[in-house]
């Protein structure tokens, strides 16, 4: 899932130019290619499928040449995750009744790709075998409230896969009281918002509980993979209704199962996350780009990847970013300003 629009890392990112197609990390990969670049070994490039906006296709297409053009679907407005996915699965049905689908947003990071491909392998195989639907809990580290959470029955495993437990509930993003008592609580974890499932299961649940939704969807499968399919998108897509998948079908659906992991995620939706993520100096400071230096300087985030020299004196807790001209210096205890610093919508 490559559509959306978030642009919390301005300078960098922008309505324009959102974060899935930026190297927020300084590796000279985007967030886009690295997501691709994870699942080296459990897909195949050419049955890599991305839904996007239409106005973002062509840097789908450049920054991912490896995938098929022809793989790179455009919505031609947004209506939330459940029309996207909906739209993907009847599509990738169209081509294999059979296949098994892993579901993923492009802009998160992973840090131990070994275990991520460990986990996901490991799912795919229960999702071949079973009617389930399985979405992946990442292991709490501290009591976030910018995230959503799972509880999970962890009395008694699957006995097809004793990694994967039923899912009790999903709860809403807590305030910070109620998360720290989920931390305590060994049977909560992050709802990270991959999904793992065969593509008959997640058609029929659509069936079941958007009836509505898999109509529009269900009668295009005639002129899916034609020159006919983008306009009767275009015409049929915003006819959906605009919900998550999570309130359409996750909270709905009987057979849910979630699989605790622990791989390094992070949704990477704050210049904090990304700080967390990034390894640090003797004073807790990140830098990211070439040409740094830092003086009398502690707990900040410095991202100048131009070869521009930088040398900062004296900070305590900001963020640094250049981008195209433009410089952001703002506490990072601010940073929810940002946007209407921006100008961004």
């Amino acid at each position: 899932m490559a559509g959306g629009i978030g642009s919390r890392f301005w300078p960098m990112s922008t309505s324009e130019h959102p974060k899935q197609f930026i190297d927020v990390l300084g590796v000279g990969r985007t967030l886009l290619q690295l997501t691709l670049d994870r699942f080296e070994g459990i897909c195949d490039p050419s049955h890599v499928w991305v839904v996007t906006n239409a106005k973002y296709a062509d840097i789908v297409h450049e920054q991912l040449p490896e995938v098929p053009v022809s793989n790179i679907l455009c919505e031609p407005c947004r209506r939330n995750t459940a029309p996207c996915i909906a739209y993907v699965s009847w599509r990738i049905k169209k081509q294999d009744p059979k296949a098994n689908i892993v579901v993923t947003p492009s802009d998160h990071l992973v840090t131990n790709t070994n275990e991520f491909k460990r986990v996901v392998t490991s799912c795919l195989n229960f999702t071949a075998e079973t009617d389930a639907i399985v979405t992946l809990g990442m292991k709490p580290t501290r009591p976030e409230t910018g995230y959503g959470y799972i509880q999970a029955d962890l009395t008694s495993n699957s006995a097809r896969n004793k990694e994967v437990y039923r899912v009790d509930s999903f709860r809403e993003k807590p305030d910070l009281e109620t998360a720290t008592k989920y931390i305590r609580n060994k049977s909560y974890f992050w709802n990270a918002g991959i999904f793992i499932w065969n593509v008959s299961t997640i058609v029929n649940a659509f069936r079941v509980y958007m009836p509505a939704m898999s109509k529009i969807f269900e009668n295009m499968l005639p002129i899916y993979g034609t020159e006919a399919e983008q306009q009767a998108i275009n015409e049929r897509y915003p006819e959906c209704e605009s919900i998550s998948v999570d309130y359409a079908i996750m909270e709905r659906a009987s057979e849910i199962f979630v699989c605790p992991a622990d791989f390094g995620w992070s949704d990477l939706g704050t210049w904090g996350s990304l700080m967390v993520q990034t390894p640090k100096d003797l004073y807790g400071n990140c830098k990211i780009g070439p040409n740094i230096s830092l003086f009398d300087t502690h707990n900040c985030i410095v991202h100048t990847t131009g070869e521009r020299k930088v040398v900062i004196q004296g900070l305590d807790g900001y963020i640094v970013a250049e981008k195209d001209g433009t410089l952001l210096i703002c506490k990072l205890s601010e940073e929810q300003k940002i946007k209407q610093f921006s100008g961004e919508s």
